[in-house]
C-alpha cells in the first residue's frame, strides 16, 4: 500500500551555520541535518471523486482525526487523508456539528495521491 512518503521529490542536505542550530546538533551529535521535500499532493478530479465511496461523519467535541482514521481505516497514522480529503488541515477548522468527509476505500484514495 502507498504511503504519504512514496516518491519524495528530493533529498537535500545542508550545514546549519547559526549560532543556536550548531548547539543543537552538538547536543545531539550530528554535523548536519537531511530535509525531504515532499510531493505536492494533487486533490482528486471530479470523476475520481465519483469512483469513491464517502461516508459522512458529523463532527463532535471529542472527534479527532487519528480517531476517525483507526475507525474508519483500521489505522490511524492514515489521519492525514481525512484532513487533506476535506481541506481542513488542521482540526481546529472544525466545528462541532460539521460534516466531515471520509473518502473510501483507502487503497483507492492513496493512488489518487
Amino acid at each position: 500500500m502507498a504511503t504519504r512518503y512514496d516518491g519524495l521529490s528530493q533529498k537535500t542536505t545542508s550545514k546549519q551555520n547559526s549560532e543556536t542550530m550548531s548547539e543543537v546538533l552538538d547536543n545531539r551529535g550530528l554535523n548536519q541535518i537531511t530535509h525531504y521535500n515532499t510531493s505536492k499532493l494533487q486533490y482528486p478530479t471530479v470523476q475520481q471523486i465519483r469512483t469513491l465511496t464517502i461516508d459522512a461523519h458529523t463532527w463532535s467535541h471529542q472527534d479527532r482525526y487519528w480517531k476517525l482514521a483507526a475507525k474508519y481505516y483500521g489505522d490511524s497514522k492514515y489521519w492525514w487523508v481525512i484532513a487533506w480529503f476535506n481541506k481542513k488541515p488542521i482540526e481546529s477548522m472544525l466545528n462541532i456539528g460539521d460534516q466531515v468527509s471520509i473518502p473510501m476505500p483507502l487503497d483507492r484514495i492513496l493512488r489518487m495521491l
